[in-house]
């Protein structure tokens, strides 16, 4: 009869995630693989995606559009994670906007948002509804922008907060009336 530290005892000795142990356990319920390995696997798949999604970045800055997309496209083909491919497709969709592809920047865009998670508030998707809303105005499609905006601006992106005042004439005049009195207030004029 084993007592419960011979069972302790045996289970560390024949442990599948010791090293050198094999790769695969039988269990009751059939054969499943080592979740240790399958973890480190992923984060280094994670590391990768993390590597290519700045180099990416980085790239976009430099001015080198065409490569920016190349890496951002590999690191989408790589993620894991629905976060992680709508932070990847929100970075894709700005470097479009700067090789001119406004439409696939919005198809790339409308993914990143579709794969934000709805029940959080999520930066990327506050950035991606800015980015949209930004390329609607520019598409002369106001009610579109501001409903991008709106949501943007709840998920707390000043930005869009901003253009929603813009887009309200009253409010746009009155803030070119306060900007107006603060600039003479810096230069010692007078305010009437």
């Amino acid at each position: 009869m084993t007592t419960e530290n011979d069972r302790s005892v045996l289970d560390s000795i024949f442990s599948p995630l010791l090293p050198g142990a094999g790769c695969d356990i039988v269990t009751e319920a059939g054969d499943e693989k080592d979740t240790q390995l399958e973890d480190e696997s992923a984060a280094m798949a994670e590391d990768e995606v993390s590597r290519l999604e700045i180099e990416g970045v980085r790239t976009a800055e430099e001015g080198t559009t065409e490569r920016a997309i190349e890496l951002f496209t590999e690191a989408i083909a790589h993620a894991t994670t629905q976060a992680r491919k709508a932070s990847i497709y929100n970075n894709r969709a700005q470097a479009l906007q700067i090789k001119g592809d406004i439409e696939g920047a919005l198809a790339d865009l409308n993914v990143a948002i579709s794969l934000c998670p709805k029940d959080v508030p999520h930066k990327v998707a506050s950035s991606a509804y800015t980015q949209r809303g930004t390329i609607r105005r520019l598409k002369g499609d106001m009610s579109a922008a501001l409903e991008d905006y709106k949501k943007a601006a709840a998920l707390g992106n000043r930005f869009a907060q901003q253009q929603i005042v813009l887009q309200n004439p009253m409010a746009a005049l009155c803030s070119n009336m306060l900007a107006e009195v603060f600039s003479k207030l810096q230069k010692g004029q007078p305010v009437d």
